[in-house]
């Protein structure tokens, strides 16, 4: 079995769309913590998808795995 590699997936308005400087913190969607990659792409995807005439929402996946164990290596 792979090692487990999560994945968060959040989003929110922000200030600018070329930033991740998000306007208010208190209103930052939680999509999900997920494990592997393909899985929060996807997550990602239909939130981002629903959002995409708004400039000012944003959603990212954030690689939690590199954030808990950055000494290893990549596969």
């Amino acid at each position: 079995m792979a090692k487990q590699k999560l994945h968060l997936v959040f989003g929110g308005r922000v200030s600018d769309p070329r930033s991740l400087d998000f306007t208010d913190l208190s209103k930052i969607d939680l999509v999900g913590v997920y494990g592997d990659f393909e899985e929060a792409e996807e997550a990602w995807r239909g939130k981002a998808q629903r959002t995409v005439d708004d400039a000012e929402m944003k959603y990212v996946v954030v690689h939690l795995h590199k954030l808990l164990e950055p000494e290893l290596p990549e596969e």
